[in-house]
């Protein structure tokens, strides 16, 4: 959620039980306009909180005015001090699902994952204990890229793509209507589009290129991995992930209002397909 409205916009997923004390408002809404100047951001927007052992990891992300170009990520554990996280690679992401456990809320903290390897001497073969060193601070940052991939989404036609490939806020963009937004297929993921190339030129005829540039979140498997519930009579539309408890979506039908913000422990649920 933006961080401008950040006071505002929490209210609306208190529901969900993400809460934050006026301390850490006041706080949040102070060190992020500092950190928007300092790095010279566009836009910048609370993300959320990965809950640690023994300290909780307050994460900011900053993006420019290609919104999908360039996006930097900000950690902090007293919402004033913040810390640039490194981008996630894809490397960085493999090595980094070799950790098990919570975080722990040490930045520097490092997590030891022992391999076997077996490798042939001669006609007998021996095997070799190799210990892999996964850093907190690593781990972080793949966690959250893996999040935003998985289930950062935004309401449809929210942004635009211009004819030089750039992300844009749709200034005409007035919110979905009540009937809209009681459908999966009105919100999309805020990510370079997959499905939408496997898509058929007949499925891909009644699409409008400027808006529908992304995959839907109807399409997402398996079926039911998104919980989406009006609360306020219809004056307010929410959507819960399974695979990532924690992370929560609003919108307010009408208007242009709306914004996620994940709180978990940062480990996704694998046992939902049996649970659906």
């Amino acid at each position: 959620m933006e961080a401008a409205d950040l006071h505002l916009n929490i209210d609306y997923v208190g529901t969900s039980g993400t809460v934050l004390s006026p301390e850490q408002k006041a706080a949040l809404q102070t060190s992020l306009v500092i950190q928007q100047n300092r790095y010279k951001f566009h836009r910048i927007y609370f993300w959320g909180k990965i809950l640690g052992i023994k300290d909780d990891y307050f994460i900011a992300q900053g993006t420019q005015r290609d919104e999908m170009a360039e996006c930097k990520t900000l950690y902090s554990k007293d919402c004033v001090n913040w810390g640039l996280l490194p981008p996630a690679t894809k490397a960085m992401r493999e090595k980094s699902k070799l950790a098990k456990g919570r975080f722990t809320g040490d930045p520097s903290h490092e997590f030891e994952h022992v391999q076997t390897k077996k490798s042939a001497d001669g006609e007998e073969g021996h095997e070799e204990e190799e210990t892999i060193l996964i850093k907190e601070e690593d781990r972080l940052a793949s966690v959250i890229a893996e999040i935003d991939e998985d289930v950062k989404i935004v309401p449809r036609a929210a942004f635009i793509k211009t004819p030089t490939g750039e992300t844009l806020s749709n200034r005409c963009f007035e919110g979905l209507s009540v009937s809209e937004a009681a459908k999966l297929c009105s919100y999309m993921h805020f990510r370079e589009p997959k499905a939408l190339f496997e898509k058929t030129l007949l499925q891909k005829a009644n699409l409008d290129k400027s808006i529908d540039f992304l995959d839907t979140v109807e399409e997402d498997i398996p079926k039911g991995c998104w919980s989406l519930q009006f609360e306020r009579g219809s004056g307010l539309v929410t959507l819960r992930s399974l695979w990532w408890n924690g992370f929560v979506f609003f919108h307010v039908p009408g208007s242009r209002r709306f914004g996620h913000v994940y709180v978990g422990i940062g480990e996704k649920n694998l046992d939902l397909p049996f649970m659906l």
